[in-house]
């Protein structure tokens, strides 16, 4: 029997569930970090950050093989597989008697929630295109940060509870009851008549494809500079706020703080982005992504860290501005490849997130007493992404003036 979804929300919000599994299995640990750390003997605190980013590894690595697999073989099987190696990954995670045991859980962890994340914006590019496609975009990642802003108060809870082994029982349990949603209520989003052949030259031929479209390239190395850095705060906020700060039971209300502000951000964007578009909007936040870090580091980079009053303002800022630079990058970058949706969200998700990994964990490892090697990586991120859109704006007036010339 063919499945009928009511409405568009109802679409808008299935699909945040599946990319909210991703922030889930992120953010609900990050109270726990710690408490992980002393149960599996982890000696150099610095070896925490490595349970975010090694799932951030996987999921870029495992994109590879989930959009090509759901260009041939439909979205919706693909998701499901993706899920079973999420849930077998984190019994790894829950037995983890070592670092090495958990780092492989971890990684596992990232290549099966690969699936749901990178699926989940092939199935929004099979539905919609443009100004549009980024205004949905913009209310399905709405949705998606309330997850981060839940995310640590609920794992903190779950930690007192029950200990932090619960926290990866409870993402197992959200998975599955989306799983059934999807199964139930999501029609195929790839019409058959648009799958493409499975042959094992298919991710070659996407990807030269993919390679031809000036805006899709750019965006995903955009993209890779503004994850990378937004990956160094997400790896290190426990150390910082815990540790340099002493507000380890404050915590998880000053990440969901933190997370509203790129909540409103993206609320707004849903809103302007189809009066504006969006790539007079990505020009303007990237010069205040820039410019905030800059300011910090002119007025902090000769003292200890300023007063917690003082930080999370600049964090604020920081954060409104990637409210409006996620959707639409990643819209930017999936607008002329719509032929090749499922490689294409495989391509720019994994080369942004291969770019981002070793950017955060080379920022990270500056990261000790201070905050501010994180605002000095923002503000060299933000530069280079700034470079890229004035490359833009170049290469459109060239062209322009070439056309008129002939």
């Amino acid at each position: 029997m063919k499945i009928r979804q009511k409405s568009e929300l109802e679409f808008i919000i299935v699909m945040a569930s599946l990319m909210s599994l991703v922030a889930l299995a992120i953010d609900a640990l990050l109270p726990a970090v710690a408490d992980i750390s002393k149960s599996i003997h982890i000696t150099n605190p610095k070896n925490n950050q490595l349970f975010i980013t090694m799932i951030f590894l996987g999921l870029g690595f495992g994109q590879l093989i989930s959009g090509p697999f759901s260009d041939s073989f439909g979205r919706k099987p693909i998701i499901y597989v993706g899920f079973i190696v999420f849930a077998l990954a984190s019994l790894i995670c829950v037995f983890a008697t070592s670092l090495e045991m958990m780092i492989v859980g971890r990684l596992l962890q990232g290549i099966g929630l690969s699936a749901p994340r990178t699926i989940s914006i092939a199935m929004v590019r099979d539905r919609f295109s443009g100004n549009y496609m980024a205004k949905v975009m913009s209310f399905i990642t709405v949705i998606f940060i309330l997850v981060p802003v839940v995310a640590p108060a609920i794992g903190k809870l779950m930690l007192d509870l029950y200990g932090w082994k619960s926290i990866f029982y409870s993402q197992l349990i959200f998975g599955f009851f989306t799983m059934i949603w999807v199964w139930k209520r999501q029609p195929e989003t790839l019409k058959l008549e648009n799958r493409k052949k499975f042959k094992f030259t298919l991710f070659m031929e996407g990807a030269k494809e993919f390679l031809k479209h000036k805006y899709a390239v750019i965006f995903t190395i955009f993209s890779g500079f503004i994850t990378g850095s937004f990956m160094v705060y997400l790896s290190a906020s426990q150390q910082i706020f815990e540790e340099q700060y002493n507000l380890k039971e404050e915590f998880p209300f000053i990440f969901a703080g933190l997370a509203i502000s790129i909540g409103l951000a993206t609320f707004l964007n849903g809103k302007l982005v189809v009066k504006l578009g969006m790539f007079k909007l990505v020009s303007v936040f990237t010069v205040l992504f820039t410019v905030v870090p800059l300011f910090y580091i002119l007025f902090f980079s000769g003292e200890t860290n300023p007063s917690i009053y003082i930080l999370i303002p600049f964090f604020s800022l920081q954060f409104f501005s990637i409210g409006f630079l996620f959707g639409n990058t990643r819209a930017l970058a999936m607008e002329p490849i719509g032929h090749i949706a499922g490689i294409g969200a495989a391509i720019n998700g994994f080369f942004s997130t291969i770019m981002a990994v070793p950017i955060a964990t080379f920022i990270g490892s500056f990261i000790s007493v201070r905050a501010l090697p994180l605002f000095i990586g923002f503000f060299v991120c933000g530069s280079i992404a700034l470079l890229l859109i004035v490359y833009l704006k170049f290469s459109e007036k060239k062209l322009k003036l070439a056309l008129k010339t002939n």
